[in-house]
């Protein structure tokens, strides 16, 4: 009496799916990680921008001041108000780069699983933190939007709109770290003593 054996056809679809799951996240991750470069470039483009607007209105106010008995009356406040952007476009480009500020004395000798889940909860306090930002710097905006700058007639409310748009971009970049934290490391550059 011969056995036929009975083939799981169940197996290679299921399998299949799996790889193409696996795959279809994996194009997710390089879709964010283009896409996340992008933005950074851009934020590093518009600092370098502001930077250089701030040298060359200071350095030109001085001149004028100490050269000609004159100046810029609007140099001041445009250079204060360059300089707060500039502080929020870093403050996001750090984040996109995991170059914060950060005490690893206690995560670096807990068991590899366990640091995973302590950072992820650091990332959890880190998202309720943008948030809070965000609803802030909101609420700032509206309220002195209508407050006008007294020599450049800038709304005082563009100050507040720094934090509202880092608190916005901040919020985004942790929570897909939340969902795909694996991606999310795995666009973090080496530390010092890696290999690169």
């Amino acid at each position: 009496m011969h056995k036929t054996s009975r083939r799981d056809t169940s197996s290679p679809v299921a399998a299949t799916s799996s790889v193409a799951s696996r795959s279809g996240i994996a194009g997710l991750a390089g879709q964010v990680a283009r896409l996340g470069r992008g933005m950074e470039r851009l934020l590093n483009l518009l600092m370098v921008l502001a930077l250089v607007s701030m040298i060359v209105l200071v350095f030109t106010n001085v001149v004028l001041r100490y050269g000609f008995n004159s100046g810029i009356s609007i140099s001041v406040e445009l250079s204060r108000f360059l300089f707060v952007w500039v502080t929020f476009l870093g403050a996001v480009t750090a984040l996109l780069r995991h170059e914060h500020l950060s005490v690893t004395t206690l995560a670096e000798r807990l068991p590899r699983p366990a640091q995973a889940v302590l950072g992820r909860l650091v990332t959890l306090v880190m998202l309720g933190c943008c948030l809070m930002l965000l609803k802030g710097s909101y609420e700032q905006t509206l309220l002195n939007w209508s407050n006008l700058s007294p020599i450049s007639g800038i709304p005082v409310g563009v100050f507040y709109l720094a934090g509202l748009m880092a608190g916005g971009l901040m919020s985004v970049i942790l929570a897909y770290r939340l969902l795909m934290p694996a991606a999310a490391q795995s666009t973090a550059p080496p530390r010092e003593g890696e290999a690169s």
